[in-house]
Formats: C-alpha cells, sequence, structure tokens
C-alpha cells in the first residue's frame, strides 16, 4: 500500500529512539541527562551499590514471579476448560469476564482492588505482601491466557485422540500430548504475565503495603527528585531482561518445533 512503509518507520521511530536515547545516556559519565561527555560504566555500578535499588529489584522479582506462577497455572486451566469442550450456552460471556481485565482502565482495577483488600484487612487484620502478589495475579491472568488459548486453537484433536483410542486415560494424553504441544504457548503466557507484573505501576502503588516497594515505584519516586544518568541505568537494565526473556523464549520456541 502506497505510504505504508513511512508509517511502519514512523512508528519504528516513536517507539524506539525513546529507548535508544534512554540507553546511550546511561552510560554517560556526565550527571546531565542531555549532555554527552564520555563513556562510563559509573551509574550501573552506583545503581548496583544502591541498597535501595536492590531492595525494590527483588520485590519485583518476588511479586512477578509469584503472579506469573499462579495467574500461569489460572490461565492454562481457564484456555482448557475454554477450548478442549463443545460450544455451551454463555461461552462468549465467559471470554468477556477473563477478558475484562484489559478493558477496564487500570486505575479502576486498582481502586477497586484497594477497597477490597482493605475491607478483608479491616475483617481479619492480616497483612503482608500476599496482597499485592494476589492483585497482579489477577491482573496477569488475560495476558498469560491470550497466547494459551491461540496455542490450543492452533492445536488439532487428532494427536490426543489418537492417545484415546490407544487407552491412555485422560490424565496420560493431557501430560504426553496436549501439555507438551501446549508449552509454547504456555512459556509465552508466562513471559507475558512476568513482564507485565515486573513494570506495573498503578496497581502496586494503590496495593502496595509499607516495605513493599517494588521497583518501578522506587524509579518514580526517584524521577520526583529529578532525572539522573543512574535511573536510566536501571531502566535499562529493565530493559536488557525484557529483551533477553523473549529471547530465550525464541530458543525454546525453536527448539520445541524442531
Amino acid at each position: 500500500m502506497p505510504g505504508f512503509k513511512t508509517v511502519g518507520w514512523a512508528c519504528v521511530f516513536a517507539l524506539y529512539m525513546p529507548l535508544i536515547v534512554l540507553i546511550v545516556f546511561s552510560f554517560n559519565d556526565n550527571r546531565s541527562v542531555v549532555k554527552w561527555t564520555e563513556f562510563s560504566l559509573r551509574w550501573y555500578a552506583a545503581a548496583l551499590e544502591n541498597e535501595g535499588t536492590r531492595n525494590a529489584a527483588w520485590m519485583s522479582v518476588k511479586v512477578a514471579a509469584v503472579a506469573t506462577f499462579f495467574s500461569t497455572i489460572a490461565a492454562t486451566m481457564a484456555a482448557l476448560a475454554t477450548t478442549r469442550t463443545t460450544a455451551f450456552r454463555g461461552q462468549g460471556l465467559v471470554y468477556g469476564i477473563i477478558n475484562q481485565p484489559l478493558m477496564i482502565p487500570e486505575i479502576v482495577t486498582a481502586i477497586s482492588t484497594l477497597s477490597l483488600f482493605s475491607l478483608i484487612k479491616q475483617l481479619t487484620g492480616i497483612t503482608g505482601v500476599g496482597y499485592l502478589m494476589a492483585a497482579h495475579t489477577a491482573f496477569c491472568i488475560p495476558f498469560a491466557y491470550m497466547p494459551i488459548r491461540a496455542r490450543l486453537e492452533d492445536m488439532t484433536l487428532t494427536l490426543e485422540q489418537a492417545g484415546a483410542d490407544l487407552y491412555a486415560t485422560p490424565w496420560q494424553t493431557f501430560r504426553h500430548i496436549t501439555l507438551p504441544l501446549l508449552m509454547p504457548g504456555i512459556l509465552a503466557g508466562a513471559m507475558l504475565a512476568f513482564v507485565v507484573s515486573l513494570d506495573d505501576v498503578i496497581i502496586t502503588l494503590m496495593v502496595a503495603g509499607p516495605g513493599e516497594t517494588t521497583l518501578p515505584i522506587y524509579i518514580l519516586g526517584a524521577l520526583r527528585r529529578g532525572i539522573t544518568p543512574e535511573i536510566n541505568a536501571v531502566s535499562t537494565i529493565l530493559v536488557g531482561v525484557s529483551v533477553l526473556l523473549v529471547l530465550v523464549l525464541f530458543l525454546v520456541q525453536g527448539k520445541m518445533k524442531k
């Protein structure tokens, strides 16, 4: 189509030029984020030596890992229940309920989650990071659900029916046939859920309690004191982790296809 290439390059420029600027100035020796002097790794060293950064990063990883684990399990079960069954009345409503968090503004989800957890805390007196993990798990389910369901819809029932014909139980069929074929979709869903949880701000800002500062919240607080190359360095590390996850996913999927 005429102009398609121009629009495509314009989108690429708008999406990735800010990242390039951020990465370049994270290696700047000068404290200024607009004036380049010389190449240096001092801000990466400062970020790694910063106890606040390390604690926030560890909290982000813990919350994201727990949310990824449980949301991927729930999403896999939901995908199996909505694709490996005959069509039933209200199936469209089920799809809508599962994907509803994607359509509701995140601030609304954050406020409603905060209200629910505040009520539970008042009734039970129980506090802790579990509330933040539960909020991230619920929010990540539809992100994990989409690639898993897409993978299931692309899989034919031939091998599963063959297993049943050879007297395999439903569990044996799932374990030896369905699950290995579904694993690329599960890995894609888990990766997407992990990244979404890792960089979430709004829900975390509302739900997190004292001592539960994640890395994005820590960066947001640091930005209020002014942008420094140390923030650029931390952000570059986050970008690197995301890219690494994508590369690992592609390598694993490539080996599974072989």
